[in-house]
């Protein structure tokens, strides 16, 4: 399933079982993914067509398949991050749960076959594409997409894998930092364990509770988001590992009659031994997660208690039972195994929520949405007549009125909160009894798209925002040709078409829309249009077709293309020319830079430096957004850089300095700012220059002027 490998028959074979046996022995799948991922090298070699797989394995096996295929040629096309592929590729996956997990699984089989290959030097017979980029690609494409999927379907051990060895390519530093660290630890760390597990275990079995505790090291990749999140080092981290107490389960598990019975004793056991670990150490009440009594949506069960343990550290305890942990581990396919698949009501919501979106956002829209999406927690709200509902943090009123109806959500004027009026951009909190306000003349409004959270709600938003903008455009655009015909106008096609590019407006839709709102007059438009139309009789004359032999060079305008243009554009992938750029202040690009491009949320392209100290991060965290630049024809503007320069503080170094500058007129010093301290001087200078080949020239001159000990371009 990918593209920039090529694998013989037998290696595709070797792949497939691999990617099999993670499905069955680390996520529980069997059955019909177990049999389509065996057949896929099949498919591949052209060796079985989907026809002959229906007809011999079921029309089941036959659409995981399609599914997996879909995605295969996806791939082929260009790689998933970029916006429009990763759309299409989200939809394929949306589909059917199993395509979800078997991409899951075929991403950890390919991170481990990277892993080894790059411990032994070889990979399978494999051809690498782009070494160490194609590496990159595959480890970001690994963190953003497959990690977070695996997050949200509660495979955390298959999440946390991923991960890491994302991490391993991408920080690669930081990846043996913290795994030095961890080892140097690792006696310590075990035998605090020890002494914080041993008079809990004796506690909790002399209660009655038979139990197995372990203490659990947190996976590089965790520790990582700690020492960034609280900008700290290693030794700053105080919570590296949890405590997880898994209480075992007495006799055959009870068939579906005893289902109540045996929740209920399972959660009573796992709040008294939570009592006894509360009793023998302080807890943080602030860290208490309770996901037993509201389970999350993919089916995760378990008490999370902080506490102060021994040497007073804080110390992070896990209560479940061995059900509880099997689906902890394997997620939503043992979650399968306890309820049946219909059972996984939160996750079909999920994916319909998923192809919702989809439908009504273009593809970064879809990147960010589907992103928080995933790893967002939980709030739990109730409805005046008392059911649950389950919203991301951060999620408002208008996403509880959205969850309701749409019609509900479009007259959303507010809500009411335990008995108090509040407005739409409330934002709910856990045990909240929602009402909402609602008023016939209310209408959705562009604004709201930044107050609602889900992407129920945003996608339903979009979809009545476009009915709106359709029925005020088609208004406008009667009342358009009233006033025309008021004037005993025609309107032709082709000028209005022209009329509307020359008033600045990329679509028609927006046109109409001004209009519609009355920011834009019907007479400017009538004008306009006349202008346009008088301007094109002048130049079409008798509309008589004219033999070049007619025609006589004007020497002056030939002279003039000869004349220096300001052709100062990005390239953006595909040469294209005129894109809408800035660029980035943290870095100061200038022509001759090697940059890129990085498209912001308003859909502008900002131009940053390949060795921008913010590069890493963005190339990190949104690597769907890295577009590839180049500077195009020959720079004719001039930018502004700044140049940090350290020297001994002789008499006349600054005039020696700017001598340099003003000596040559195509450099303008913008500002000079010098401190000295202790016989030495340090300062800025800013100026404006035309690209990096005459920044070099200047940066050379002002090195060789005496007592210069330092320059360089900030």
């Amino acid at each position: 399933m990918v593209e920039k490998f090529t694998f013989t028959y037998e290696e595709k074979k070797k792949m497939a079982a691999q990617t099999a046996e993670i499905l069955t022995e680390e996520i529980g799948l069997k059955g019909d993914a177990i049999q389509a991922v065996h057949l896929i090298p099949e498919i591949e070699e052209g060796k079985l067509s989907m026809a002959d797989v229906e007809a011999q394995y079921g029309s089941s096996v036959a659409r995981i398949l399609e599914g997996l295929d879909r995605i295969r040629q996806l791939y082929k096309k260009t790689p998933a991050v970029e916006s429009e592929n990763f759309r299409n590729l989200l939809l394929s996956l949306a589909e059917d749960m199993r395509v979800i997990l078997i991409m899951i699984a075929d991403r950890v089989n390919l991170m481990r076959t990277l892993l080894k290959s790059n411990k032994t030097g070889d990979a399978p017979h494999a051809t690498f594409l782009g070494g160490g980029e194609f590496m990159q690609a595959v480890s970001q494409e690994a963190a953003y997409l497959y990690a977070p999927l695996a997050h949200k379907l509660g495979l955390y051990k298959l999440k946390s894998e991923l991960e890491d060895l994302s991490l391993k390519y991408l920080e690669h530093e930081a990846y043996y930092h913290i795994r030095e660290k961890l080892n140097e630890t690792k006696a310590s760390r075990d035998a605090y364990i020890q002494r914080f597990i041993g008079p809990i275990e004796e506690k909790v079995k002399a209660a009655g509770i038979e139990c197995h505790i372990k203490g659990r090291t947190k996976s590089i990749h965790s520790i990582w988001q700690k020492m960034q999140k609280q900008k700290c080092p290693f030794e700053g981290v105080y919570d590296l590992f949890a405590i997880r107490i898994i209480i075992e389960e007495s006799g055959v598990r009870s068939q579906e009659s005893g289902e109540k019975e045996r929740h209920s004793r399972e959660v009573m056991q796992c709040w008294q031994a939570y009592s006894i670990v509360t009793d023998m150490y302080q807890p943080n009440p602030k860290r208490l997660r309770d996901w037993i009594s509201v389970p999350k949506s993919n089916g995760y069960e378990s008490l999370h208690i902080t506490v102060l343990g021994p040497e007073q550290k804080w110390v992070e305890v896990q209560i479940r039972t061995e059900r509880m942990d099997e689906i902890a581990e394997r997620g939503v396919a043992a979650h399968w195994r306890y309820k049946g698949v219909k059972g996984e009501s939160g996750l079909d919501e999920w994916l319909t929520n998923i192809r919702s979106m989809l439908e009504h956002s273009d593809g970064l829209e879809a990147m960010d949405q589907f992103k928080m999406d995933l790893y967002e927690d939980e709030v739990f709200v109730f409805t005046p007549k008392g059911d649950l509902m389950k919203f991301p943090v951060g999620a408002t009123v208008l996403d509880f009125a959205y969850h309701i109806h749409s019609k509900v959500g479009n007259q959303c004027t507010g809500g009411r909160i335990n008995g108090k009026v509040v407005p739409i951009r409330y934002q709910l909190k856990s045990g909240d009894q929602v009402e909402v306000l609602t008023s016939a003349n209310q209408k959705p409004r562009q604004e709201w798209l930044n107050i609602v959270m889900t992407s129920r709600a945003k996608s339903k938003i979009r979809l009545a925002l476009k009915e709106t903008q359709v029925k005020d455009g088609l208004f406008a655009k009667e009342m358009l040709e009233r006033k025309f015909k008021n004037r005993k106008l025609e309107i032709e096609d082709s000028i209005m078409f022209h009329v509307v590019k020359k008033m600045g407006f990329k679509e028609v839709s927006d046109f109409y829309k001004q209009i519609a709102d009355g920011i834009l007059d019907t007479n400017d438009v009538i004008e306009k249009y006349i202008e346009l139309k008088e301007g094109e009789k002048v130049i079409t004359g008798d509309n008589v077709a004219r033999s070049a032999e007619e025609f006589v060079l004007d020497e002056s305008k030939v002279a003039g293309l000869n004349m220096p243009v300001n052709d100062d554009v990005l390239i953006i992938d595909r040469n294209l020319k005129g894109i809408d750029y800035q660029l980035a202040r943290c870095c100061s690009p200038i022509y001759g830079d090697s940059v890129f491009g990085f498209v912001t949320i308003n859909g502008g392209i900002k131009i940053h430096r390949t060795d921008c100290p913010n590069a890493p991060e963005l190339r990190r965290r949104y690597g769907y957004r890295i577009v590839k630049a180049k500077w195009s024809g020959k720079g004719s503007s001039q930018y502004s850089i700044t140049l940090r320069i350290i020297g001994n503080d002789d008499i006349g170094i600054v005039n020696n300095l700017t001598s340099i500058i003003s000596k040559d007129e195509k450099l303008v010093l913008r500002s000079i700012n010098i401190d000295s301290h202790d016989g030495l001087f340090s300062g800025n200078l800013e100026v404006m220059i035309d690209d990096t080949s005459r920044l070099e020239t200047l940066i050379k001159k002002l090195r060789q002027v005496r007592g210069v000990k330092q320059v360089e371009r900030i």
